[in-house]
């Protein structure tokens, strides 16, 4: 059985009045005593609230939810364990929408936060032919806020790209080759005006001198795909033009330098960065920002056979670049390089980033839920952290020193794979041979992209990270551009 996609996600909207005989959720700030908002009234013992983030309880018919100290996180986390915890009591009880009374105080951001936490956070991807269990569908925020509206819906288009990210990555991969990928693209686009979507073959790839991509996918019996996604932006004058590009590796052996059995499972999700700029590529245009935005995703799966690349092997790239290859499990960068340097040749980009689980050293570096940030433009990494604080995705940027950056070059061919030396910093320098003088920034999402645990409104499996941030990136352009 399939999983179906995508995945429902529990809808939230804006109401100023109370449905009579819909259960009621109230919010709780800690303190001695507790606060709670609107509704207290009908809470008889608040004995086991506490108002802290996320903390939920069921009083009677009513159900409280602490939200901390009310900052954004905070109600992020309140919205999402809110949902689990009416999931799991709707598996026994079966409601499906309930009331959530806002206080009359609270911000536009806190709403959007708690939007986003319980749209995503009781995201399920199940592959089952079993009936799925009753659920929770709808809440309703119950608040008076000016623009309450708009920031809910936002919100929603925020989620819906965390959760097509999600389902993508999700997706195993005796189902999910280059070619399944590059046919959702098609799909997703579709249900969406203005925004185009081409697929080039590994013929296209051939002629263009993707080697990158060719040598990574050609160990597969599935062949490589490119995959370019164009939001044309609203035609206004001086619209800048953002190119994203995501690493689409459906499955990752490591190929001739093949990985360890133990969490090879994992690698169906090495394509989250093709994920991300898919989801971020159908959201900008479902907002229809008003920016020039173009996605592309180099999509190969990395296998071992009698025609897998080797190391020591010398593959030219799009543009001529040529690189020597060291570790074939270091693919990410190859076809990372190609799509940069087309993007670079053929689109003319006011701004590239790429986005990519790229090395297990950011793991090691900065653990499971920040993700690595690379920048040769100081407003352009700005821009990537604020997006993501807004969002609530956490970057750290990391350097590119110059002293590393002769290491990149190789002995019998222009570059080498894999120099010495920090690998998250070294990979980085690597793909910035392919960048050219334009902005430039690299995103890698080795340790967030994943997780095994619930945080936040985070669940076991692809989380979808870097999708939500890119669609913020878009729109602060777009803003930018609108003012000016």
């Amino acid at each position: 059985m399939r999983a179906p996609l995508p995945t429902p996600l529990v809808t939230v909207e804006v109401a100023d009045t109370l449905r009579r005989g819909v259960p009621a959720v109230l919010v709780a700030f800690p303190g001695d005593p507790v606060r709670v908002g609107p509704g207290a009234e009908d809470v008889a013992d608040l004995g086991d609230v506490s108002g802290l983030a996320g903390a939920t309880s069921r009083q009677g018919r009513s159900w409280v939810v602490g939200v901390g100290d009310g900052g954004p996180g905070d109600w992020r986390r309140a919205g999402a364990s809110l949902v689990r915890a009416l999931h799991a009591d709707a598996e026994k009880a079966g409601g499906t929408t309930f009331d959530v009374r806002l206080p009359g105080d609270v911000t536009r951001d806190a709403v959007a936060a708690f939007t986003l936490g319980a749209a995503v956070g009781g995201y399920r991807f199940t592959v089952t032919g079993a009936e799925p269990p009753p659920r929770v569908k709808s809440l309703r925020l119950v608040t008076d806020v000016p623009g309450a509206a708009d920031v809910v819906r936002k919100a929603n288009a925020l989620a819906a790209a965390t959760s097509l990210g999600r389902d993508l990555a999700n997706t195993p991969s005796n189902v999910k080759d280059p070619s399944w990928l590059a046919a959702a693209a098609v799909k997703a686009a579709r249900a969406v005006p203005g925004l185009r979507v081409e697929v080039r073959d590994e013929k296209w790839l051939a002629e263009q001198r993707f080697g990158g991509v060719l040598a990574v996918g050609g160990g597969s019996a599935r062949p490589p795909r490119f995959i370019e996604l164009t939001w044309p932006g609203t035609g206004g004058a001086g619209e800048p033009h953002l190119v994203l590009v995501g690493k689409g590796i459906t499955f990752d052996t490591g190929g001739i330098s093949i990985k360890p059995a133990d969490g090879m499972h994992l690698m169906r999700t090495d394509m989250s960065g093709g994920a991300a700029v898919i989801a971020a590529l159908i959201g900008i245009a479902r907002q229809s920002l008003p920016v020039r935005v173009t996605g592309l995703v180099p999509a190969a799966e990395n296998h071992v056979s009698g025609s897998a690349y080797r190391p020591g092997d010398v593959i030219t790239h799009h543009g001529g670049t040529t690189t020597e290859v060291t570790n074939t499990d270091a693919e990410g960068r190859l076809v990372l390089a190609d799509a940069l340097s087309y993007a670079v040749r053929t689109l003319a980009p006011d701004y590239l980033v790429d986005v990519a689980t790229l090395t297990g050293a950011m793991k090691v570096s900065l653990g499971l839920r920040t993700g690595g940030l690379f920048a040769t433009d100081d407003d352009l990494a700005a821009r990537v952290t604020a997006a993501g604080a807004r969002v609530g995705e956490s970057w750290w940027r990391m350097p590119l020193p110059e002293d590393l950056a002769a290491d990149v070059r190789s002995d019998i061919a222009d570059l080498r794979q894999c120099p010495p030396g920090p690998g998250g910093i070294t990979a980085a320098l690597f793909l910035k041979e392919f960048t050219g003088d334009v902005p430039w920034a690299h995103l890698d999402i080795a340790g967030p992209a994943r997780a095994d645990k619930v945080y936040d409104e985070v669940v076991p499996g692809a989380t979808g990270f870097a999708a939500r941030t890119l669609i913020e990136l878009a729109e602060s352009y777009g803003l930018t551009n609108t003012i000016g």
